[in-house]
């Protein structure tokens, strides 16, 4: 850091993330499974990943959060999307390329991405 400006630029950005990952009332919630097993397989890049995206995106009326254990380790990273009605979808074996094209097309234009679910054939 070299100037205020700069310090400034950085905790404005950290406090959008916050929010964004602390929103209460939002319509979507999407979940990464985040335990021991989550964060071995990689889950941390895929929630930087989602984080970063709906952020550039300014999707609003989405929490990004992170969970424990979901229970089906063999499949992690688990992403599980949650919208206003309650439905849950389950991304499996998520990469953070996998989590670009959720929230382009789950997240942002309600299309679940059918080949990353955990009731795929293409696991």
């Amino acid at each position: 850091m070299k100037s205020l400006a700069e310090l400034k630029a950085i905790r404005d950005k950290a406090q959008a993330n916050v929010t964004l990952r602390a929103e209460s009332g939002a319509s979507t919630r999407v979940l990464v499974g985040m335990a021991t097993c989550g964060i071995a397989a990689g889950a941390r890049p895929v929630l930087n990943t989602i984080v970063e995206e709906v952020a550039k995106r300014q999707v609003k009326d989405v929490m990004v959060t992170q969970t424990g254990c979901i229970g089906i380790c063999q499949y992690e990273p688990i992403v599980e999307v949650v919208d206003a009605e309650g439905n849950k979808t389950t991304y499996v074996k998520v990469t953070p390329e996998k989590a670009l094209e959720i929230v382009n097309d789950h997240i942002v234009n309600g299309n679940v991405v059918s080949k990353y679910t955990i009731g795929s054939t293409n696991l």
